[in-house]
């Protein structure tokens, strides 16, 4: 339990908290060494824990034939990069990240074991970034300085940016309604309060929109007696923002009816780095342009800025939107077994979960991550992003959901809360 608390905080925040410039700029300059020593003991920590500590039941249940492949895409993306080196420094944070969360997923014993996982992680993340705006404000909250001085006053905590606190602290306010539904009624009411304050304060309308649609919509089904109704707004939801997002870029009536209803309705210039990435997906669909190896490299900077674009396209780190990102880098196929092992199977794996109160429980607290990630998915792109905080805990509910679908999580003795 020690350890899968220590690893959670550790992935979430990285060795490296309260750095803007981030592990980009780290990147750019030949490495963090602190950062590369850090996730080279997290990585051999995990596995030495998953080897020796977790359940082999727990183990087989996240063991996935379709992850397997959707990974061997991913290598396979990293093998074809621009800079294969590069690329696998890169990938092999993300690659630690996975591990790192599976482990967090397969070594608690019980309820109570992953009540006490979440509730010290949460407050220990959430309260280091309190204490970051209180006491290192220049770092901590967003300045008028930089790229983006239209952020300034809000908060981003320990993280590189208000787009990744944001999603960071919807995640571990889902925690705290676990923690309250299994009876941590303290912890839980401080850790959900805590967290939609920070929210309110990084200024994401996307986070603050998002939060209670993805509890309402999970949540509630199970207390009216019609919890399979969770996996049908899943999908609605889904297929929904995928045509008011993409659609309007990519299906020709939804963009004619977009420009009738909604003629500045772009995303914020989002819309403009789709269509340039759609068109570029038509010159590599089969394998992708390889792992980092499309935006910010010759074959996007190298282009010229149409004067009636809302976004400059070569400067941007990513293209706004995780599905289109997977398409671009991996190729089409790998999108398919991508929306399958992120979609589809989820979907399978909450319909299947026994009806067991700490399998309800810990299953909607997954499903909720699960609900609120793949629709922020639409907007911000984090699927195999190093260790993206979002995408470390993106991992957490697909696999939480395989988890709790095939092992039966007992209730465990409490021993005093949080």
């Amino acid at each position: 339990m020690a350890i899968a608390t220590v690893l959670l905080s550790v992935v979430i925040v990285s060795f490296r908290p309260f750095q803007p410039a981030g592990a980009e700029n780290a990147a750019a300059n030949g490495g963090d060494i602190v950062n590369q020593l850090g996730f080279g003991t997290l990585g051999g920590l995990s596995a030495f824990a998953l080897l020796t500590l977790a359940e082999p039941a727990k183990i087989r249940a996240l063991a996935s034939p379709a992850w397997a492949l959707l990974m061997g895409f991913f290598m396979l993306s990293v093998v074809t990069a621009a800079d294969p080196a590069a690329a696998f420094r890169a990938a092999s944070f993300t690659l630690i990240g996975v591990i790192a969360m599976a482990s967090v997923l397969a070594l608690p014993r019980d309820g109570e074991s992953f009540s006490r996982v979440l509730a010290f992680a949460g407050l220990a993340v959430v309260g280091l970034s309190y204490a970051g705006v209180l006491l290192y404000p220049s770092v901590a909250i967003h300045d008028a300085g930089g790229f983006e001085p239209e952020h300034a006053g809000l908060w981003r905590g320990a993280f590189t940016h208000k787009n990744i606190a944001g999603p960071v602290m919807a995640c571990f306010s889902f925690a705290g309604i676990y923690l309250f539904r299994r009876g941590w009624r303290r912890s839980g009411v401080i850790l959900f309060f805590a967290t939609m304050v920070f929210v309110a304060h990084t200024g994401s309308k996307t986070t603050a929109g998002l939060v209670p649609l993805s509890i309402v919509f999970v949540v509630l089904p199970g207390l009216i007696g019609m919890r399979l109704l969770t996996p049908l707004l899943f999908a609605i939801a889904i297929v929904g923002t995928g045509l008011a997002t993409l659609g309007i870029v990519f299906i020709d009536p939804l963009k004619q009816l977009a420009a009738q209803l909604f003629p500045d309705l772009t995303y914020t210039g989002r819309t403009t780095i789709w269509a340039f990435a759609g068109e570029m997906i038509g010159g590599r669909p089969w394998l992708g342009y390889g792992y980092e190896s499309f935006w910010g490299m010759p074959v996007v900077t190298n282009t010229d800025k149409a004067f009636d674009q809302d976004w400059d396209i070569t400067g941007i780190v990513h293209g706004h939107n995780g599905y289109i990102d997977l398409a671009v880098t991996m190729g089409l196929p790998a999108l398919v077994v991508a929306l399958y092992v992120f979609l589809l199977a989820p979907m399978r794996d909450y319909m299947r979960i026994p009806l067991l109160k700490e399998n309800v429980f810990l299953g909607d607290f997954f499903m909720m991550i699960l609900f609120f990630t793949t629709l922020n998915a639409f907007l911000e792109s984090f699927f195999f992003r190093r260790a993206d905080p979002v995408w470390m805990f993106f991992v957490f509910g697909v696999l939480g959901l395989r988890l709790v679908s095939r092992v039966v999580i007992a209730k465990g003795h409490p021993l005093g809360k949080a």
